[in-house]
């Protein structure tokens, strides 16, 4: 059995719920971002006590379908930044919706909705957070970041970089102080 987490969005996310959920005595199969799948049935009394447990934690069961696509989509964009993934060169639309197996207008439709903003703009919030995490690591320089998240040109990286920030690339380099958001917050 399959459930679905919102907020579940980095490797750590994924040892945190998989370590409470094994600390209740559940067997898992499988754990990846936003998804869980169990050896067996959950119960909805189980359901309800693994929800509580987890909001704790600031994670929480997602039971409708079209929540579920949200999360996929969501967690389909940060596996793609996060990893650098060579589809990343791809059109974000064909690619999410060949992934998910539905209509690209549809699901955009939907996200809007739902997370009162685009596709587009909740990529562009991410791609801009892991050049903020690259940043302050401060081993690439900035060719090199705008080449391994597959943007045109640093000229471009920086224009996007600013307009979301408010700041160069360069500047917030300079700067030490709030550079950085959990992927949760974006």
């Amino acid at each position: 059995m399959k459930i679905y987490i919102k907020n579940m969005v980095c490797n750590r996310c994924i040892m945190v719920v998989k370590s409470e959920l094994e600390n209740m005595g559940y067997t898992l199969l499988n754990i990846s971002l936003g998804v869980v799948e169990f050896k067996s049935n959950l119960s909805a009394a189980q359901k309800l006590t693994i929800n509580n447990r987890l909001r704790i934690l600031g994670f929480e069961l997602i039971d409708d379908k079209k929540s579920r696509l949200i999360e996929k989509i969501k967690s389909l964009i940060i596996e793609l930044v996060q990893n650098h993934d060579s589809k990343l060169k791809d059109n974000l639309s064909a690619l999410i919706s060949h992934e998910l197996n539905h209509d690209y207008t549809y699901l955009s439709n939907l996200f809007s909705q739902v997370e009162g903003m685009t596709i587009e703009k909740f990529f562009i919030a991410q791609k801009i957070e892991k050049v903020k995490e690259l940043l302050v690591y401060d081993e690439l320089s900035l060719s090199e970041i705008a080449f391994r998240l597959h943007y045109s040109n640093v000229a471009h990286l920086s224009s996007q970089f600013k307009k979301v920030t408010g700041v160069t690339p360069s500047h917030f380099k300079n700067i030490r102080d709030n550079k950085r958001r959990s992927l949760d917050e974006v």
